[in-house]
């Protein structure tokens, strides 16, 4: 057996093009399905520990997807909004802590998360360097975000439009970079972090301008009564918030009412949450607390359900290309007719051929086990890595 594998290698190792050509091909049929297996895998160990760490999420009753895809990865599409009275409801009921989120608005296509300090505290999110966020038009950015934008604590960061052409007439918010966090390897690297109220800035719904009385322009206001002033749009509003401005910035109508897209729920325990849940069972409510755990499992199920399908594709490639493999041997062994006819002449059996057609297919299939040993092994040891620059990046 000795002298038949002897002789397989040295057939294998002259016909460097063909063998190698096989080696890849049988590599690849392996490859592809324990790659898709293992990144797989990670991506639902990522996708469910951000889930799991967040015990419940309300919003407008609604696509509980949206809601929690909104509320833990920034996703662009924007739920049903709720207004703060929802934060209101939950603080009075004293089971649980409420975080606000508002992700609606982007800064040079990174996601506006306005919240409140709570968040940090609940994501366990500290900083590289700077300050946390104090004052109105602040924000904190993600270590992403800074290393992308080459920003720093000290800079500044200009809000994006939802549209190109904003007939809104809402200008973009010059914000004040006072912070950067800790890489978390999470989406919160690509986020840039504000107070709410800064958010509601970037909406519209608070504003500030130049006092009506100390204006130049005559023609700025066009109506003027003992208990209110109406102002034309020549009046000039602030795109910055400074020590010398922030004092104009000002509600308008009633800010228990102003929007948000979801809200953390952070119950005391379990007996709290449950309770909670139990209170907005009802169909009749116009808000829905969701588990995240409970939403994300559900969407990995989808998802596996289409691997389920790249499987059965790759399977059926995987028996095209062996039947391909075996075609190859086949006419493999009709060019060598002159090889085996020499064996024959030489003494050698039909077992002996058979040896060394088998002692060749080993030597091709050992190659390849080899090569997709070391290729799992590399892509295992980046499979967190590849998995966050696809979820991250």
């Amino acid at each position: 057996m000795i002298d038949s594998f002897y002789i397989a290698w040295r057939f294998v190792t002259f016909n460097k093009a063909r063998t190698a050509t096989l080696i890849a091909c049988v590599t690849l049929i392996a490859v592809l399905p324990l790659t898709l297996e293992l990144l797989l895998s990670e991506s639902e160990q990522q996708l469910l520990s951000r889930a799991e760490s967040t015990p419940l999420m309300m919003g407008a009753r609604g696509s509980a997807l949206d809601l929690v895809m909104n509320g833990l990865y920034f996703d662009d599409e924007v739920p049903e909004l709720v207004s703060m009275t929802t934060v209101e409801e939950v603080e009075d009921s004293g089971l649980a802590m409420p975080i606000p989120l508002y992700v609606r608005f982007k800064a040079r296509q990174f996601p506006i998360v306005g919240t409140t300090l709570d968040y940090f505290d609940f994501r366990d999110l500290t900083l590289a360097h700077g300050r946390q966020m104090a004052l109105l038009g602040e924000a904190v950015v993600g270590a992403e975000v800074a290393d992308r934008l080459g920003i720093a604590a000290g800079d500044s960061l200009l809000s994006s439009p939802e549209t190109v052409f904003d007939l809104a007439g809402v200008y973009p918010l010059n914000m004040r970079v006072v912070g950067v966090l800790q890489r978390s390897h999470t989406p919160d690297d690509l986020a840039v972090f504000v107070d709410v109220k800064t958010a509601w800035v970037v909406q519209g719904l608070v504003h500030g301008h130049e006092d009506l009385g100390k204006s130049p322009d005559a023609k700025v206001v066009i109506e003027r009564t003992a208990s209110n002033v109406v102002a034309s749009a020549r009046l000039v509003e602030y795109t910055e918030i400074t020590d010398e401005n922030r004092d104009s910035f000002h509600f308008h109508g009633d800010p228990a009412q102003y929007p948000l897209s979801a809200v953390v729920v952070v119950p005391d325990n379990e007996k709290s949450a449950t309770i909670l849940r139990g209170r907005y069972l009802e169909g009749d409510s116009a808000h829905q607390l969701v588990v995240p755990e409970t939403v994300i499992d559900g969407l990995l199920a989808n998802i596996f359900r289409i691997k389920n399908v790249l499987d059965a594709v790759i399977l059926l490639v995987g028996i095209a290309t062996l039947l391909a493999l075996t075609l190859v041997f086949a006419l493999s062994l009709r060019l060598r007719q002159r090889e085996i006819q020499t064996v024959f002449r030489i003494g050698g059996s039909r077992l002996t051929i058979s040896r060394l057609i088998a002692a060749e297919i080993a030597i091709i299939m050992a190659a390849s086990a080899l090569l997709c040993g070391a290729v799992m092994l590399v892509v295992n040891h980046y499979s967190v890595d590849l998995v966050r620059a696809v979820f991250i990046r």
